[in-house]
């Protein structure tokens, strides 16, 4: 059955994708999206969560919200401004959007709401599932708030989901095309001690689990959107540089990398986040790229 989708965010790495494989899969798209950048037509909404003014009445009616919009963590060293961006533009709009939608007359059946697996904190080898207990640190606090802010679509009847999501794999942006660079030059390797576990998924499994969210009602809470195999930051490292025919040894010292990146080091390249995808994979989702080598050499056409 073809469904009307809202998704905020629809001009990022991830979002982009969704729209476009929301549409070829038969579902219409309404973008919601802010007011100078809204092309024209019907399918847009245009809102500005930092003013708290959208145009509440034309997401009257759809069948579900995707809501992906959020300052970079991953552009720029983390001042405490930089914080405050991170953290006001995913709960601050996420409070927003969620009481909009409480107050339609007829609001969405289902929201899927980006979190992320920060929300575990740095675990060392611990598998962690969706059941796992929360971590310390700053984006597993801002994950927490993050998913509690669509409380009041979830008290309306709303089925929401928070979709936690590992690093995303895609040549367009992201991690990946970051280290296509060095690691052609021969110049990629392990950051800090490579023992750290990274949870990944490509983009295309990504917008894959986003459908298979929103169209399987047994689906709420959260759900690891990441693959069923983590990987060391070693290991990535080593098979990056083997799909690409380049030596990987060029180990960056973890000393080095958190005086350059300061405290976004330590969350996002020195933590060690062993995520599994218990529920996606209990409710019967088929991954394309389960494994890693496979998926780069798709991704890199390799």
């Amino acid at each position: 059955m073809a469904l009307s989708v809202a998704v905020t965010g629809s001009t990022g790495l991830v979002g982009g994708a969704l729209a476009l494989a929301l549409g070829s899969a038969g579902h219409r798209v309404v973008r919601v999206v802010r007011g100078a950048t809204a092309p024209a037509g019907d399918s847009a909404v245009r809102w500005d969560p930092d003013f708290g003014t959208i145009e509440a009445s034309r997401l009257d009616g759809v069948d579900a919200v995707v809501h992906l919009s959020g300052e970079s963590i991953a552009r720029g060293r983390w001042t405490e401004a930089k914080k405050q961006r991170i953290r006001s533009s995913r709960v601050r709009s996420t409070i927003f959007l969620a009481d909009t939608l409480a107050r339609l007359p007829r609001p969405p059946r289902a929201l899927v709401a980006a979190s992320a697996t920060g929300y575990y904190g740095s675990r060392g080898d611990q598998l962690l599932r969706e059941e796992s207990v929360s971590g310390t640190g700053f984006l597993a606090d801002v994950c927490r708030e993050w998913e509690a802010a669509t409380a009041p679509a979830a008290h309306r009847g709303v089925r929401v989901v928070h979709l936690r999501t590992g690093v995303v794999l895609t040549p367009a942006g992201g991690a990946l095309r970051t280290l296509l660079w060095p690691f052609r030059l021969g110049l990629g390797g392990p950051v800090g001690p490579g023992t750290q576990w990274m949870s990944w998924i490509s983009i295309d499994d990504l917008c894959g689990a986003i459908l298979h969210a929103l169209t399987t009602e047994s689906l709420a809470g959260p759900v690891n959107a990441v693959a069923p195999a983590p990987v060391t930051n070693r290991e990535f490292a080593t098979t990056l540089g083997r799909v690409l025919g380049r030596p990987a040894f060029l180990r960056l010292p973890a000393f080095a990398v958190h005086l350059l990146l300061g405290e976004m080091a330590d969350e996002l390249l020195l933590a060690s986040t062993r995520a599994v995808p218990a529920r996606l994979e209990a409710t019967g989702f088929a991954f394309g790229d389960p494994a890693l080598e496979g998926a780069l050499r798709r991704l890199l056409s390799r």
